[in-house]
């Protein structure tokens, strides 16, 4: 290229990438088309990206949340759809997707596919299995019914019980059974009227109507409530054609309102009339009894009273037996009476008891004569005491200190002065008198 053939503004790769997306999204505001789904992402945000192919090409398509949350059934691997949206640039990477709108699989409706889906799921869990359901209560007393009142299913049930056992109470939870937010009112309901104790068995349903109408019992919610229903529960919903998941969670599927009413509630005048045959069946067999039970009876007494005769006859002889027994016993008695008497008597006179009371008497003697003994012994013995002290007084020094006399002590020694010539003038002498000492000087030594 020539310098001269340059444009007057060279772009950015970013303003051509803008230019590029401004004239796709102009060109292709509203398409339709068709691919299988791959490289399927679902990232915390909730936006789905994926990518759809044919057998030549592909594209990267994202759905956002808005879109995601409105989808009835669940996008996976490998599933042909069919799309509405716009093609785009994702600028960053210079790549161009499409942004979905709308999104229906191909050959099958949303909701055909999410009855398919859900179906396989609770059926995985067991919930539709045939050994989990429960037979209906023979004869109710009360009925339990969740259904709109506005519809004709309410009127054509009730008119069924009224006619077949008008004595039948029936307890009714009213809900709307189709549009938005009919799914989780209609599993309260279930709920609260199976769990309240008020209901034997349960009737859940509506009248006909298109798969859309009765969507919202083929809900999860409305589902596991009827499978986790304390008490047996009947669908009736829609026509005998329709068929829904809450048919086959329920314990039995009515083909319409008016036959879950006829399956729920037995014909009284039927029950009566039975009973009444029945009664009469049974009396005539107790009459037939009772007169073949007479007869036998009559027959038996002829023969019994034949063989009765050695039967009495072995009484009486039983009668003297019982006599004679009696006897027997009354005699063995008195004579083990008259025995254990005279046992008594000797084991008194052996009787240790005896031994221990004379033996306590002469104890007591005993201990008066010793105290006895002990007080003149005690008294002797005192008088010897007496004499000795007597005499010992008359051999102490003190005794004769007490006449008058006293002892003289060498001070500070305390050797006894004997002779005159044992001290001298000056010294200090002690002199120890009967009531005292005397503290002294000597003053002259006289022979």
């Amino acid at each position: 290229m020539a310098v001269g053939d340059r444009p007057q503004r060279i772009l950015t790769v970013s303003e051509l990438t803008s230019l590029v997306r401004d004239r796709l999204e102009t060109a292709f505001p509203d398409v339709w088309f068709e691919g299988e789904v791959s490289n399927l992402r679902t990232p915390a945000s909730g936006h789905l990206y994926f990518t759809l192919k044919d057998e030549r090409s592909q594209i990267r398509a994202v759905l956002f949340r808005a879109g995601a949350q409105r989808l009835r059934f669940s996008l996976k691997e490998g599933l042909c759809v069919i799309v509405r949206g716009r093609l785009t640039l994702y600028e960053p990477r210079g790549e161009y997707q499409a942004v979905v709108d709308y999104l229906e699989p191909k050959g099958l409706g949303a909701l055909q596919l999410a009855l398919e889906q859900l179906k396989e799921k609770l059926a995985k869990e067991g919930l539709f299995d045939a050994a989990r359901k429960r037979a209906l209560p023979f004869f109710p007393g009360r009925v339990g019914l969740v259904t709109s009142l506005a519809g004709a299913a309410i009127r054509d049930i009730l008119a069924v019980l009224a006619r077949r056992c008008p004595t039948l109470h029936v307890v009714v939870y009213p809900v709307p059974v189709q549009g938005e937010g009919a799914a989780p009112l209609i599993a309260e309901g279930i709920r609260m009227l199976s769990e309240s104790g008020l209901v034997e068995v349960l009737i859940v349903g509506r009248g006909g109507g298109s798969l859309e109408d009765l969507w919202c019992f083929n809900e999860e919610p409305v589902v596991r409530a009827i499978a986790a229903s304390p008490v047996p529960v009947i669908s009736a919903v829609g026509h005998e054609i329709d068929y829904t998941l809450a048919d086959l969670a329920a314990d039995y599927r009515a083909a319409t309102p008016s036959a879950a009413a006829e399956a729920v509630a037995p014909v009284l005048a039927d029950l009566l009339r039975t009973f009444d045959v029945l009664r009469g069946r049974a009396a005539r067999v107790m009459r037939t009894k009772l007169a073949m039970a007479r007869h036998q009876a009559v027959r038996c007494e002829g023969a019994l009273s034949f063989r009765m005769l050695p039967i009495q006859s072995h009484q009486q002889r039983l009668d003297e037996l019982t006599g004679r027994l009696g006897w027997s016993v009354r005699d063995l008695a008195s004579s083990l009476r008259h025995r254990i008497l005279a046992f008594r008597h000797d084991l008194g006179l052996e009787s240790p008891v005896a031994r221990v009371r004379g033996a306590v008497v002469l104890v007591e003697q005993l201990l008066k004569r010793t105290e006895e003994r002990m007080h003149g012994l005690l008294s002797y013995r005192r008088q010897a005491a007496a004499a000795r002290l007597g005499t010992l007084d008359g051999l102490s020094p003190l005794a004769i200190l007490a006449r008058g006399y006293g002892i003289i002590q060498t001070v500070p020694s305390g050797a006894v002065v004997k002779k005159a010539t044992d001290v001298a003038p000056g010294d200090d002498v002690r002199a120890r008198l009967a009531d005292g000492r005397l503290l002294c000087t000597v003053r002259k030594v006289e022979s």
